[in-house]
């Protein structure tokens, strides 16, 4: 065997230990550490697109396109977010989270909760796109109001 099969066969033999390592490490995430590392990481995109919105607001000066983005960032991932509670993935998991187990034992206001969320961003949405600070000021405080709401009754305070 000359010096250059046997570099490609050590190669070969690092590349499989590599791959058996990163999918034994990728199995062991629990449907519920990915669904709450999911939702926590989307809760913070949208916490960034409130700031950016909050920030225009406050500065007085409207970036359409920034403000459309961030709205729809905020319609998106709301939209995203009412699928990441599945059973199993509360308190119980033994997962940190902050979610409350009224989220499943209290599933019908919840999801009412979610889709009261999401009709008032997809209203901060249409609003973003006019450009004028006074509505969308409105629509901002609609959007924090279904944000609030469903904290105080899901949200384990921190």
């Amino acid at each position: 065997m000359t010096l250059s099969n046997k570099l490609s066969l050590a190669v070969l033999g690092v590349s499989a230990a590599v791959l058996t390592v990163s999918a034994t490490v990728a199995i062991a995430a629990s449907p519920a550490e990915t669904a709450i590392a999911t939702r926590h990481a989307n809760f913070k995109k949208m916490g960034g697109a409130m700031k950016v919105l909050k920030d225009q607001l406050a500065s007085g000066s409207i970036d359409k396109v920034q403000a459309v983005a961030a709205a729809k960032t905020l319609a998106a991932t709301g939209r995203a977010q009412a699928g990441l509670f599945p059973n199993g993935s509360g308190p119980s998991s033994g997962v940190k989270t902050e979610a409350l187990p009224a989220i499943w034992t209290n599933r019908a206001a919840f999801d009412g909760a979610m889709k009261t969320y999401i009709a008032q961003a997809d209203k901060l949405v249409a609003v973003a796109g006019t450009g004028n600070a006074a509505a969308i000021g409105a629509q901002f405080k609609a959007v924090g109001g279904a944000c609030g709401s469903c904290h105080k009754q899901f949200r384990a305070d921190d």
